[in-house]
């Protein structure tokens, strides 16, 4: 899909697929620095002497974040030229780097995840409840099928106050998830390559099946916003605010 028509997709429906954009070296850092996170994820976890914390449940789903601030190799990646694109073709001029994260599924018995709104998290984690939509970007390390788990979407078209607004998300309390929607929609199942990237906003409905292969399924999350995002109140920076773009020039590199 052209760079235009990815735009307009995003405008009308919240998402847009840039199939196989990070690969050779870019990929192999991703890949290479994954394993070190979920090594984390286990270690910290031994540490509070329990398989479970928050969304990560030991071997079946792994959710690590601020992984940038431990390993700078991985601002090779996020600060690279295809994101810069990417951002300028979904939040326009202006992007500021906001938070990392790798999404890792256990093989053969890894969770899905429920249905929601990045928006959601962030509002019901005490985040600011009215806050701009950000953008999501969705790199998956392996290829990525319905057998292992890959992301379904639910377009703006399907769900149109999703647009509008951030829905309420309600606690399930057997696998820790937040979920924003309960429809029969089985949403649009994306499969695409390694390196590709899922682009959607933060107020997209999104979900992940359960990995059925014996592989891990791996993917990095890389957000963005078009301001600084400032927590309620006291108004301090929430996660970071690193300019990728200004006055649609890229300002920050690897």
């Amino acid at each position: 899909m052209a760079l235009e028509q990815q735009r307009k997709q995003f405008a009308a429906e919240g998402y847009a697929v840039f199939d196989g954009v990070l690969q050779g070296r870019l990929l192999e850092v991703l890949r290479s620095e994954c394993g070190r996170f979920v090594a984390r994820e286990d270690e910290r976890l031994d540490r509070l002497g329990v398989d479970k914390d928050g969304i990560t449940h030991r071997g079946r789903r792994y959710f690590a974040g601020e992984c940038q601030r431990q390993q700078p190799a991985l601002r090779e990646v996020l600060f690279s030229g295809a994101l810069a694109e990417i951002c300028r073709a979904t939040l326009g001029g202006d992007a500021y780097f906001f938070y990392d994260q790798f999404v890792v599924k256990g093989p053969e018995n890894g969770m899905p995840f429920g249905w929601h709104q990045d928006s959601g998290y962030m509002s019901f984690n005490g985040g600011p409840p009215d806050h701009k939509p950000y953008l999501s970007c969705w790199c998956p390390l392996d290829d990525v099928t319905v057998a292992n788990g890959t992301l379904r979407v639910l377009p703006f078209s399907t769900v149109p106050e999703s647009r509008e607004a951030i829905l309420q998300h309600k606690p399930n309390a057997a696998m820790n998830d937040l979920i924003g929607w309960e429809g029969e929609d089985e949403g649009l199942v994306i499969e695409v390559p390694a390196g590709s990237v899922v682009a959607f906003s933060s107020r997209l409905l999104h979900a992940t099946g359960a990995n059925l292969t014996p592989a891990l399924r791996r993917a990095y999350l890389m957000q963005y916003s078009s301001l600084p995002i400032l927590d309620p109140g006291e108004g301090h920076l929430r996660r970071n605010a690193i300019p990728l773009l200004r006055g649609d020039r890229q300002v920050t590199f690897a």
